[in-house]
C-alpha cells in the first residue's frame, strides 16, 4: 500500500529554536513500503531527513529520536545505523516495538530537532 501525500499534519513544526518533526515512515519518495530489515531502517531515516530539510535542518541538528518498530529484534541494525548517521551528535533515543503501523511499515521515527 502507498502512502497518502495529504496529510493532516506538517512534516516538521519549529517553536523557538526547538523543531518537532513527525513521524518518518520507512517509504520511498512515491510513498512505497522499502521492504527488508537494513533496508527499511535507512528508509525511514532518509523520510525524516527529508522532512528536517522542510525546516532547513539536518540530521545533525537532531536532539532526540524515538524509533517506533514491528520488531523488536532491529535494535541492532539500528545502533548501528545510529553510530554511522548520527557520529559524535550523538542524540537521545527511545526504541519501542508496536503491533502495527501505518501502510504496512515496519518502522517509524519521530524526532525533536534544535537549530
Amino acid at each position: 500500500m502507498t502512502q497518502s501525500n495529504d496529510h493532516p499534519y506538517a512534516p516538521a513544526v519549529a517553536v523557538g529554536d526547538v523543531v518537532f518533526v513527525s513521524g518518518a515512515l520507512n517509504v520511498d519518495t512515491n510513498g512505497a513500503v522499502v521492504p527488508g530489515r537494513r533496508e527499511a531502517l535507512d528508509a525511514a531515516l532518509e523520510t525524516l531527513r527529508r522532512r528536517l530539510a522542510t525546516v532547513d535542518l539536518d540530521l545533525e541538528h537532531v536532539v532526540k529520536a524515538t524509533y517506533f518498530v514491528t520488531d523488536l529484534t532491529l535494535r541492532e541494525e539500528a545502533n548501528a545505523q545510529f553510530v554511522e548517521r548520527f557520529g559524535t551528535s550523538k542524540p537521545a533515543r527511545t526504541f519501542v516495538e508496536v503491533s502495527r503501523l501505518p501502510y504496512g511499515a515496519s518502522v517509524e521515527i519521530d524526532a525533536v530537532a534544535r537549530r
